[in-house]
This record gives C-alpha cells, sequence and structure tokens, in this order.
C-alpha cells in the first residue's frame, strides 16, 4: 500500500528552461505536474548562459519578465532567479545541490520532456542529478505531430536507485522557436502564448530581426 499524501515528504518542482518566450505548453505542463505530483511548490528557473544552447537567449530582464507573467496564475508556482544571476553555464546540477541544502527533508521531482530524459546523459553530472531527485518525465508531441516515447530505463550505465515518474500531459506543438519566427514574420501568436507575454512582446518588440531567433 502507497503512503497517502499526507504522509509522502514535502514535494517541490524544479522546471528550467530558456523560456524564450514561455508559452501555453510550458503553462499546461507547469498545471499538470503541480496537480498529478503532489507539488507543495513548483520552482521555475528561467536557465542564465544555456550550455547546450547554439544562440544566444534573450536579455535575461525580458525573459525574467515574461516569466514572471506565463505563471503568475498557476497557483504553486514560483519563479526563481538564481541561474540568471550566475555567471558562467548554467547547469542543472549546481540548482539542485543548492535546492538540496535548502531543503534537506523535502523531495525534488526533476520535470523534463521526453525528449530533454533521452538527453539526460549529456547533461554535467547527470548520474548525481538522478542521485538527489526524482526525474519526471512529461510526453509530448514532437514538431512532427508524434508522440514521444521514452523508456528512462534504456539509459546507458543508469545508477541503482535512480526513481522516475511520469506526469500525463496533452501533446501540445508549440515551440518557442516557431513562435519567435512567427513574431518575426508578423504573424499573429495571440493563442499560442498567454495574453501578458504576448502584449510584453509586442511592447518591447522582441524577436522581431532574424538575430533575435
Amino acid at each position: 500500500m502507497g503512503l497517502s499524501v499526507a504522509d509522502q515528504a514535502t514535494r517541490i518542482g524544479v522546471y528550467g528552461g530558456a523560456f524564450d518566450p514561455p508559452h501555453n505548453a510550458h503553462v499546461a505542463l507547469a498545471e499538470a505536474a503541480i496537480a498529478q505530483l503532489h507539488l507543495a511548490e513548483l520552482r521555475i528557473f528561467p536557465t542564465g548562459e544555456a550550455w547546450h544552447k547554439a544562440r544566444d537567449l534573450s536579455a535575461a530582464a525580458h525573459r525574467l519578465a515574461m516569466v514572471e507573467l506565463a505563471f503568475a496564475d498557476v497557483t504553486g508556482a514560483r519563479v526563481d532567479d538564481r541561474e540568471l544571476k550566475r555567471t558562467g553555464p548554467s547547469y542543472t546540477l549546481d540548482t539542485l545541490r543548492e535546492l538540496r541544502r535548502e531543503n534537506a527533508d523535502a523531495e525534488l521531482m526533476l520535470i523534463l520532456g521526453a525528449d530533454q530524459g533521452q538527453a539526460l546523459p549529456q547533461w554535467r553530472g547527470w548520474q548525481e542529478i538522478l542521485s538527489i531527485a526524482v526525474v519526471c518525465i512529461a510526453y509530448r508531441a514532437s514538431p512532427s505531430g508524434t508522440a514521444g516515447q521514452f523508456d528512462p530505463q534504456s539509459l546507458p550505465d543508469l545508477p541503482s536507485g535512480a526513481r522516475f515518474e511520469t506526469i500525463e500531459f496533452t501533446p501540445m506543438t508549440l515551440s518557442a522557436t516557431d513562435i519567435r519566427e512567427r513574431v518575426r514574420r508578423g504573424v499573429d501568436i495571440a493563442r499560442l502564448v498567454p495574453p501578458a507575454v504576448a502584449r510584453y512582446i509586442a511592447q518591447h518588440h522582441l524577436y522581431t530581426r532574424p538575430d533575435d531567433n
């Protein structure tokens, strides 16, 4: 018989990303994670200097402002800007280590998409990540419209004791890359991002030039 929610350790969700810009799929995943994983809170981490991104990200101040707007109405979500304040490349491992020190009795739940789960062995200290946090895999549609299927047990050299959970997530074929391109071409994005984010992008003329993408 499993533990009741009341008997479980306090669960803190960890949800990072470039959020350039944050869109409706990001918000939907946050809501699904909070509900299904019984999170006490979900920490949203806009990444700082992304080691895995080939392009430069938009200014940290803009991405932080958009994230705060996007998740403002998500009960239990809390924006954490520590990665934006770091110098040098931003690594999830560093964030998890800090959270473990700050929340010794909590259970950390790292939320990843299926594509990120498959790439996990490329992350810095990925085996240590699995010793610190429960990895929660959310499945969504890929840009081609096919649903990603990923078996965490297929990861090479998977450490013993690694824990995984699944988030059931209605597929949404949204892409920040596509949204940036739509803005550049003057195509409406009102149905793709939260209204406050759409207004912010328009007010600050973000993604209007090719080198902004």
